[in-house]
């Protein structure tokens, strides 16, 4: 199990793709996406025309007061868990993929130690301390538990700065991408190994260095 982690705009779909085709040439291999997607989500239905925009300002506001101190309502918890959900099941079916014989490549990874972002729990970034928020906050914890009890065979962090990240991302929010890119060299994956890349160079070169990394591990 060889996980692709880093912040937005570091390069992970082009190189996750780019090694599952390099990866075929040897065996069976799976690409698995274990990310929440709601911004992905929420994009893709400020697009939709005519109502696509009105919707997604309904969205981010309901998020931003979710941050506030009034914290999750009751509609917000269960949309927050129902993504969970949803990354829960693409995890089992990864694991069902893997004890079935597939190499497995994963973009992004389920993480703990910074439960406000970087693909940890949904609930993290929110005030939950009553009703029914709290409680699928807690179950949401024990379902990362379990998530990040199982360790990747090898991390390939892609580390970029954040004009690189902006320019990658212009749509991104500059102030949260810096935070991801702080962040993402706090986590440890329970130990795996991790080998960093500076994706900041040409992809040829990174594609380069992350094959040699990769093909060092299964040797």
């Amino acid at each position: 199990m060889i996980a692709i982690v880093g912040t937005d705009g570091s390069g992970k779909s082009t190189v996750c793709q780019a090694l599952l085709a390099w990866l075929q040439e040897t065996g069976p291999v799976e690409l698995c996406h274990l990310g929440i997607q709601s911004g992905n989500i929420n994009r893709a239905i400020g697009r939709l025309p005519l109502i696509g925009g009105r919707i997604e300002r309904t969205i981010d506001t309901k998020v931003k007061h979710a941050e506030g101190p009034r914290g999750v309502g009751f509609l917000e918890a269960l949309g927050i868990y129902a993504f969970s959900l949803r990354r829960l099941r693409r995890f089992r079916r990864m694991l069902k993929l893997r004890r079935g014989g597939a190499t497995i490549l994963t973009d992004r990874f389920p993480q703990l130690a910074l439960p406000s972002g970087l693909d940890g729990p949904g609930f993290g970034r929110f005030k939950c301390d009553h009703g029914l928020a709290k409680w699928l906050a807690a179950k949401e914890w024990r379902q990362f538990e379990w998530m990040t009890s199982h360790r990747p065979d090898l991390v390939v962090r892609l580390n970029v700065d954040l004009d690189t990240a902006i320019a990658r991302k212009p749509d991104h929010i500059r102030s949260r991408l810096a935070g991801n890119i702080a962040g993402i060299q706090m986590l440890s994956f329970a130990g795996a190994p991790i080998v960093d890349i500076d994706a900041t160079r040409p992809i040829d070169e990174v594609l380069a260095e992350v094959r040699t990394a990769i093909s060092m591990s299964l040797r």
